[in-house]
């Protein structure tokens, strides 16, 4: 079964997650079959988990990204308009 979660995609294991959910609460089950079916929920929550936590690490990196390259543009701006200003006072100098 780890086999068959490795491949399973978020939706697919939310749904079956839900399933399971619903089947717990809906009562009626033996406690063997109570028992497998929360096993499974373990397995499927996992599953979301590690779905949710490899979505979270590709945002944290595009934010950290997007971050670097406003920071990088603002010192190249700073850096212009010093330029800018020490070639204004280098020319006032002269005169």
């Amino acid at each position: 079964m780890a086999e068959q979660n490795s491949t399973m995609g978020y939706e697919q294991a939310r749904d079956e997650l839900i399933d399971v959910v619903r089947r717990l609460e809906a009562g009626g089950a033996t406690l063997e079959e109570s028992l497998a079916l929360w096993e499974r929920g373990e397995e499927l929550a996992r599953v979301c988990r590690n779905w949710l936590e490899g979505a979270r690490a590709r945002l944290d990196a595009a934010l950290a990204a997007e971050e670097a390259e406003e920071l990088a543009a603002g010192e190249a701006e700073q850096a212009a308009v010093d330029a800018e200003e020490a070639r204004r006072g280098r020319a006032g100098d002269e005169r």
